[in-house]
């Protein structure tokens, strides 16, 4: 089924940017997980202000995620936790847009 998706100012469009926001927030919080990612397994000062930013905003996003799977390998216990934190918030976020829409 295809949708015709009105252009301007129609009835819907702010619908569509709504839906334009979600996605991006979506998008901005995957990405902050993945800075963190890089920043945990390229070791990063964890005493520099840039890594404790980034971590304080990781933390809360990571949800329930961080400690869900335990592995030997401290780096990839890392990278599957976060990494799962972030492709939840890419697809919750890309299905609450494509209910706005």
């Amino acid at each position: 089924m295809y949708r015709i998706r009105p252009t301007g100012d129609h009835l819907g469009g702010g619908r569509f940017a709504a839906a334009r926001i979600v996605t991006t927030l979506g998008g901005i919080f995957a990405v902050i997980e993945v800075i963190y990612i890089v920043l945990q397994v390229a070791k990063a000062n964890t005493a520099n202000g840039g890594y404790r930013f980034i971590q304080r905003l990781a933390d809360p996003l990571a949800l329930f995620f961080p400690g869900l799977f335990n592995f030997s390998n401290h780096n990839l216990t890392i990278i599957v936790n976060y990494g799962a934190a972030a492709l939840f918030w890419l697809i919750v976020t890309g299905f609450i847009a494509r209910l706005l829409v």
